[in-house]
């Protein structure tokens, strides 16, 4: 399963040292060059993971060098949010005069401090992940760029039917306002975003409706020039030498100009209105109903890019994501399979939470496992010693978590966030001491549901959660000093964040 999520990591490590982001560290701190050196370390390696992921389960020597790297990626991220919590810290403190004093002691001497320690382990992970770096004795493949827009194969996709359809109809729609018309495609890593949109580009009738086709990977470092030149790229046969914004931006112009084009912009990250409006300008020449996608995993990219509301894609259903792992599990060759494993096959599906990637890992996992004995056993254990990271923000697919989620022992980091069906989750989430992440905290709304599922005391012991926690459904605690206590926040040193939802209260409804 390490494979499956360290693509997510090396992406939340490389949006938290966005440009804006070392730049705010700057300010306080005047220690941004060990960040600056620590993101272009890290994203010179985001080239090569997907090939890594790929290969993952095919050969043990990759698979140690990117279990390693792995860990050394979750460490980076646990030093990064050392920065955001001393940062949330300054803020509150600017807030209240009574710590007047405190601001000029963390001013001097101590600030001093902070920031040789801080640059020190910063330094330290960097020097960690260039000896893993260096340590690749194999060969893994870097996509050229115009290669990427054709990767996906029509045979390769289960699910999804109804969300292509929907982006289709989108492209297809000729009865529009503008030239112009954006719709980002925005949801979590894991959950093919760039699948859909391969799938949706390379389709005929698509293909038919446009003059031009252009796919550009964004990635997280934007440069105007580079996407300019990467856009033309794919209208042009010339050989693009000069780096001149003003006459890369006229060609632009010229070759667009007039056309009804279709443009991808994938993995999008940079969230500033002006960045995006300066690359809008130069693509507005299409003709009418020329369109652009933009897959995303950041819903604040969508609000500043979209022209029409953006399609937020979901986890798959539990049919397909059974579908998907036992594809991936048994060769296209095999006529026929052990019934015996179709049910366990069944319940290692619902644990994987309808996430693409997730499914398609564990499946490849499975493919050399051929008896009752070894799928059991791959269940019972390594599936749950494995996962790490479970990612389900945005999902709409989902309206509550198995209670099976507290078996993973070893799960770091779970996100909820903007799952806006979900009702509750799951009781026995306290268990989870390993967890670092947990973004929202849903209580039950009625009686039928509050004995089975989570209540604030499942919090308790969670004292390594970090980040963000946002606890919902309030308005259903009854003994709110109590249930303090039982949640202990006070123990959770390391969050930056804490939002309580009280919501609607009805005293009939009254459960906790």
């Amino acid at each position: 399963m390490a494979e499956a999520v360290i693509v997510s990591i090396v992406g939340e490590i490389v949006a938290s040292l966005a440009p804006q982001a070392i730049e705010n560290i700057g300010k306080l701190w005047g220690d941004k060059h060990e960040l600056e050196a620590l993101r272009d370390t890290v994203s010179t390696l985001q080239a090569v993971l997907d090939d890594a992921e790929e290969q993952y389960y095919r050969s043990h020597e990759i698979k140690d060098w990117v279990d390693r790297l792995k860990g050394v990626f979750y460490d980076a991220l646990d030093v990064l949010e050392e920065y955001n919590v001393e940062a949330t810290r300054r803020e509150l403190r600017g807030h209240n005069k009574i710590f007047k004093e405190v601001r000029k002691f963390f001013s001097g001497s101590n600030q001093v401090a902070f920031i040789l320690k801080m640059s020190y382990k910063v330094r330290a992970m960097r020097k960690r992940i260039e000896t893993i770096k260096a340590d690749r004795k194999f060969d893994l493949n870097m996509l050229p760029q115009r290669e990427w827009r054709s990767f996906a194969c029509e045979g390769d996709i289960i699910g999804r039917d109804d969300d292509k359809e929907i982006v289709k109809k989108f492209l297809l729609d000729s009865d529009v306002k503008g030239n112009v018309s954006i719709l980002p495609i925005v949801g979590t890593g894991g959950l093919e975003k760039t699948t859909l949109a391969q799938r949706v580009y390379n389709d005929k009738m698509v293909s038919e409706h446009f003059e031009l086709k252009m796919w550009v990977c964004v990635f997280d470092d934007f440069d105007m020039i580079k996407i300019v030149k990467n856009i033309l790229a794919c209208v042009t046969e010339e050989v693009l030498n000069h780096d001149a914004l003003e006459q890369l931006q006229k060609k632009l112009r010229d070759k667009i100009g007039g056309k009804r084009y279709l443009l991808v912009l994938d993995d999008y990250w940079d969230e500033e209105l002006e960045t995006w409006h300066k690359l809008k300008i130069l693509l507005m020449g299409g003709a009418r109903g020329s369109k652009i996608l933009i897959t995303t995993r950041l819903r604040s990219v969508a609000e500043i890019t979209c022209t029409t509301s953006p399609h937020l894609l979901g986890g798959l259903s539990e049919m397909e994501s059974i579908d998907l792992l036992m594809q991936m599990a048994f060769p296209k060759e095999e006529e026929t399979q052990d019934p015996d494993l179709r049910p366990i096959g069944e319940e290692i599906a619902r644990k994987c939470f309808g996430v693409p990637l997730v499914v398609r890992t564990v499946g490849s996992l499975l493919f050399s496992k051929k008896t009752k004995a070894e799928w059991l056993h791959f269940k019972d254990y390594k599936l749950p010693e494995n996962l790490q990271m479970l990612n389900l923000d945005g999902c709409v697919c989902l309206e509550e978590l198995p209670r099976g989620i507290r078996k993973l022992v070893s799960l770091r980091n779970l996100g909820i966030k903007y799952c806006k069906k979900l009702s509750y989750v799951p009781r026995g989430l306290g268990q989870l001491s390993s967890l670092h992440r947990l973004n929202c905290f849903i209580l039950p709304k009625d009686k039928a549901r509050a004995k089975n599922y989570g209540k604030l005391g499942e919090l308790y012991g969670l004292n390594n959660i970090r980040g963000s926690l946002c606890i919902e459904n309030l308005g259903h605690v009854t003994d709110a000093v109590e249930e303090y206590k039982a949640a202990n926040l006070t123990g959770k040193q390391s969050l930056e964040s804490l939002e309580l939802k009280w919501g609607g209260f009805n005293t009939d409804d009254a459960i906790i």
